[in-house]
Parts: C-alpha cells; structure tokens; sequence
C-alpha cells in the first residue's frame, strides 16, 4: 500500500539525512501515498516521488486510471514537474535531488509519462549541486542576543534542525548565560533526547494549555521552526495563542542554518561551555494494571541507548513523553503533519536507515489501523521494531474534542463513531497474521516482561497493550 511506502520513505530520510526515493503507480497511486507525504512535508523529509503516468498521445483517450496527477501532487510537494520526453527525463531527475535536497528539504514530485520511459535517451545528467542551508546576519544575532538580556519574562523556542545536538547544546548554553526558558514544537520531525543530553520543556498541545505555558512572556525568539499556532480553531481562543504583548524575533528560518545561528547567539549572550543536562533516572518498574501511565514508565524504563522512538501513541504516549527525559540517550520521531497512519511505515523507514538500532513504535490502535501493511514489509525485511499498540479500543482524541465542543451526554450513535469495539480488534491475530511474532499484556508485569523480551530478539515484535 502506497501509504506505507511514503511513510517509510519520510522515516528513512529522517534518519539517514539522505533523499528518499518512492515509486507510485499514476493518480490512484499517488493519492493512496498522500497522507504521509502531507506528513513529510511537515516534516521537511527530502522525499522524491517519481510517479508514472499515461503515455502523452494516450492522456486523449481517457483510459481508467488516468487523472490530473499534478493537482493532486501540488498540496503535498514542494517541487513538481512533468516530464516531456526521454530526452530531459535525466536533467528532471537530477533537479527533483535538487529539490529535495535544497534548503529546506522537501518533498519534489515528477510525473513521467510512459512514452517518456520506453523512448531512447542520451544518457545521465551530471549530479546536482545542492542549496545548502542559509547563513543567519549578525544584526539578527545581536537583536535576539539584546532581547534574551532583558529582564522580562523570555522564551527560546525551537524546533527543526535546531533539535540535532549541536542545537540543542547551544540552546542549553543561551539558557544558562541568559537565564531565559527554552521550549520545543510538540511534534519534532526528530529530536535527540535523553540522559546527558538538554532537557527543554515541550510545547503542549490545546491552545489554553500554550497560552497558559506562555503567560507573561514578554520576548520570544524563534529558531529552526515557526512560531506556535494553534492545531485547530475553537471559538473564543486565538490561531496565534502567542500573549499580544509578546515580541517575536526571528533567529533562524527554515532554510537557515539553526544550529550555526544558535551557536552564534550563544557566543554574543558570552555564554561558557557548560550547560545543564538530564540526569539519568533509576526506575522501579510498576506493578499491577496497565495502564498509559505505567506502560509509559516500563517504556522509559526498559528502551536502550540508541533506540529510535517514532511516537504515534497520541493519548496514550502522553507520560511515556515525560518519563523518558531521563531515559538513556534515543531519538524521538513525532506525528509532524496530523496525518495519522505515519507511526508504523515511519518506523520501517527508521530501521531501514538504521540497521543496528532498535526502533520502538508506540502506536495507538486507531491509527494503525490505516497502514496495518507496514506489519507484512516489518516481517519480509526482518526489520528490529518492538511494535507496542495501546489498545485503549477507542478513538480517545475524538473523544476529548467532543467534550471541549460541550457535548456532556454522547448519544449511543455518535458514542459508536469514537469507538473500536463490537467487535475488538485482536492485534496478536492481526500481527500473527501479516508474519510479526505477537502477543497481549493485561499487566504491568506482563508488559514489562513481554518489552524486555521483544528488545533482545532479532526482528519485528509485536506488543498489544491492553489499557
């Protein structure tokens, strides 16, 4: 299923750093992929779509499975083109690397029509030259500098490429010169993470929780990301959930190179080498019911160092976030786009870049549901994922969005529309199914020693977490 190929293809490119290639079977093709593209472009994942199309004297005829594949490509592409021969189908391939690989990355799309493949051509373009990511000028430097030393209420926020480790380092450096907050996106593409790393304060997700974490700010500077919006509109509450008094600099922008920048404001704050770090935790792992809680401790508890953590768990995952701040050092993938379906074909993209690094995929039970295939290529590949479903049985976002609408009594019709019972989704017989070893937890103790045992097997396991 396309879905997943997209996905792993942003997955992988977030690990690796290096272009993603796809190959999608015209229109229908295209649009079963989209989801997770919408998701890598958030993401910013240099992903190239070649997509395959009616030969051009054929497009007339209107055969079935021919459709207007630029319309469709366009609100999840950074780049298309469509090609018109074999003889520009190398230079077009060459400048969809450019594309993708530019400053920032995206996602490029080339349409090729079938004529264009089986027609003669002259041979390959030279390779493209890439945009690197931009230098940020020292008045931008000296005016967020002169904005941390005031004596207000000041926050750093950051995101994208600020959340490698050079950014991270130079953001806990402005901290500790400047002694203002520093908070991240809630949903990173990829942030390094951990004991012995900087530990910073993640942006919440409801627009009164930010307003309320953002209160009385007075300065904010921004680096590697866009300053905070609201994921959605409620009446009465701002798109913007920024204080009005607020003033908002920015340091790095998409193509510019963050990490250099914060770096630089660090230098101009005089800012030392040290900085503060996460401790690491010792944890008692839990006993008794299983639940979001203590299944995001034995997580945190149980992951090892290196491991590739692709989060799709949504209300589930919620602790798991705040307990593995002291876990050893890992990588943390999010659901950039809200596109849900991302978490297992991300995470067969991660393992794929990173043979040798187990990834864990906490996956809630309604979004895997869209890219349950993910499963199958796990298992033909004999890729290293501990595959952990929160089966809460539940649409639970859903939920909590219809109790914010004021919505006090749910009719059993609507109550139908947010659950996933009648009947329960069986994961070990699904998982079993698709070729991943499988099994269920009810406790504490169960999961604890089903996850230590999934970590130390060559392979796809599968964990379903009975909450």
């Amino acid at each position: 299923f396309e879905s997943v190929c997209t996905g792993a293809a942003d997955g992988y490119a977030r690990m690796s750093g290096q272009p993603a290639l796809t190959l999608l079977h015209l229109g229908p093709g295209l649009a079963n992929g989209v989801s997770n593209l919408h998701n890598a472009r958030r993401a910013h994942s240099p992903v190239i779509n070649p997509v395959g199309d009616q030969a051009s004297w054929h497009l007339a005829a209107d055969a079935p499975l021919t459709s207007d594949i630029a319309s469709l490509a366009r609100p999840v592409s950074g780049w298309v083109r469509s090609s018109t021969s074999a003889a520009s189908l190398a230079s077009d391939g060459a400048d969809a690397l450019a594309a993708a690989m530019g400053s920032p990355h995206r996602v490029a799309t080339l349409i090729i029509p079938h004529d264009a493949q089986w027609d003669e051509c002259e041979g390959p373009a030279p390779a493209p030259s890439y945009e690197d990511p931009h230098s940020v000028e020292a008045s931008r430097v000296s005016a967020c500098a002169e904005a941390l030393r005031k004596e207000s209420e000041r926050v750093l926020y950051i995101g994208g490429s600020a959340l490698g480790l050079r950014g991270l380092r130079a953001a806990a450096r402005i901290r500790a010169a400047s002694g203002c907050r520093v908070v991240h996106e809630i949903f990173p593409a990829r942030l390094e993470r951990g004991a012995g790393l900087p530990g910073f304060e993640r942006l919440p997700y409801f627009p009164e929780q930010i307003m309320q974490t953002l209160e009385g700010v007075q300065s904010m500077v921004v680096a590697g990301t866009r300053p905070p919006v609201s994921f959605f509109a409620y009446q009465g509450l701002p798109s913007v959930p920024i204080p009005e008094q607020c003033e908002v600099l920015e340091l790095a922008s998409l193509a510019d190179d963050a990490a250099a920048a914060l770096e630089s404001l660090a230098d101009a704050l005089g800012a030392g080498a040290d900085f503060d770090t996460a401790a690491a935790a010792e944890f008692q792992l839990p006993s008794g019911a299983l639940n979001a809680d203590s299944m995001g401790m034995v997580v945190a508890a149980l992951q090892p160092e290196g491991a590739v953590i692709m989060d799709e768990g949504a209300t589930s995952s919620l602790s798991y976030s705040a307990y593995s701040q002291n876990s050893p050092p890992h990588t943390l993938l999010t659901l950039t786009g809200g596109s849900l379906g991302q978490g297992l074909p991300c995470a067969v993209g991660a393992a794929l870049a990173c043979p040798g690094r187990r990834v864990i995929a906490l996956a809630a039970d309604g979004s895997s549901m869209y890219s349950l295939q993910a499963l199958w290529t796990m298992a033909r590949e004999s890729l290293d994922i501990t595959v952990i479903v929160c089966a809460n049985r539940a649409y639970r976002i859903l939920q909590y969005e219809l109790a914010r609408a004021g919505i006090v009594e749910v009719g059993p019709r609507a109550q139908s529309l947010t659950d996933l019972t009648r009947p329960n989704l069986q994961w070990v017989n699904l998982a079993q199914g698709m070729g991943v070893p499988a099994a269920s937890a009810q406790s504490a103790e169960d999961f604890a020693t089903l996850l230590a045992r999934a970590l130390e097997a060559d392979g796809p396991f599968l964990i379903e977490a009975l909450i």
